[in-house]
């Protein structure tokens, strides 16, 4: 399945903006031939944005999420976006993915809040595994510092994720995370990892881009720089097969000692 990752900022504060950002960024992501477009950690209000994230925040069934939807209907791909979700009095730091005929598949709320600023605005969801089928592949969902936690992701391999997206707010001076980190975590799990990042100064923080499509041999299929872009790469069913088939990291698990664990 082709999958288009889209690294940008888009416009903190404005949602209306940010679902125009990402209406352009699916038109382009289909011309490509791309099946599914991921947006990176809060997208659809931007992450600076202080005592806005909840006003801003909305159901995940809300107006916002039925724009997406309308979009991915549109343009004829699925496409996976963080956003504040509200739930009666509670907000989550939340990801949603949508089909191509916008049916919602899978919402995910953050496990493990980063930050003084992520604690005082989210409560932290107690879900770890969300997942859906999307066009023969198993997509799971995590977001950003989530990924950095490697009983998360081993959960996943073990349900059977093939394909894992990480929309991310992720922080200079942690350039390492998206540079080594992600690629390991997507070979000693035998599955893909889109790990699709915010880029620039927002506020006090600096995010760092270097997106990447990152497959199970360690290896990432595209790369960002430190720039608004638009990546496109293939995720390869028969190459992740072929890849587990090689790699017994999965087989030879002993589950029975790792009980220390938790």
């Amino acid at each position: 399945m082709r999958t288009a990752l889209l690294q940008s900022s888009g416009h903190p504060g404005a949602t209306v903006g940010n679902l125009k950002v990402l209406d352009e960024a699916a038109g382009r992501a289909a011309v490509s031939g791309a099946g599914l477009l991921v947006a990176p950690e809060l997208f659809l209000t931007g992450y600076a944005i202080g005592d806005d994230i909840g006003r801003l925040a909305e159901p995940a069934d809300g107006r916002s999420a039925d724009a997406v939807a309308e979009t991915a209907a549109r343009h004829g791909l699925a496409i996976a976006y963080g956003y504040p979700e509200r739930d009666g009095d509670t907000v989550y730091n939340s990801a949603q993915l949508v089909s191509a005929d916008g049916t919602r598949l899978a919402n995910y709320r953050k496990t493990h809040l980063y930050g003084g600023f992520e604690r005082d605005h989210f409560t932290p969801g107690e879900r770890t595994v969300v997942q859906a089928e999307l066009d023969g592949l198993t997509v799971g969902l995590m977001i950003c510092y989530d990924v950095e936690f490697p009983e998360n992701v081993r959960a996943h391999a073990v349900a059977g994720t093939d394909l894992l997206l990480v929309p991310t707010a992720q922080l200079h001076p942690f350039e390492f995370v998206a540079e080594s980190l992600v690629p390991v975590r997507a070979f000693e799990n035998q599955m893909y990892v889109a790990y699709v990042n915010r880029v620039g100064q927002e506020g006090e923080f600096e995010f760092v881009g270097l997106s990447a499509l990152a497959g199970p041999d360690g290896v990432a299929r595209t790369r960002a720089g430190r720039t608004e872009q638009l990546l496109v790469a293939d995720v390869d069913p028969a190459f992740l097969a072929a890849s587990r088939a090689a790699n017994p990291y999965l087989t030879d698990r002993r589950p029975g000692l790792y009980g220390s664990l938790t």
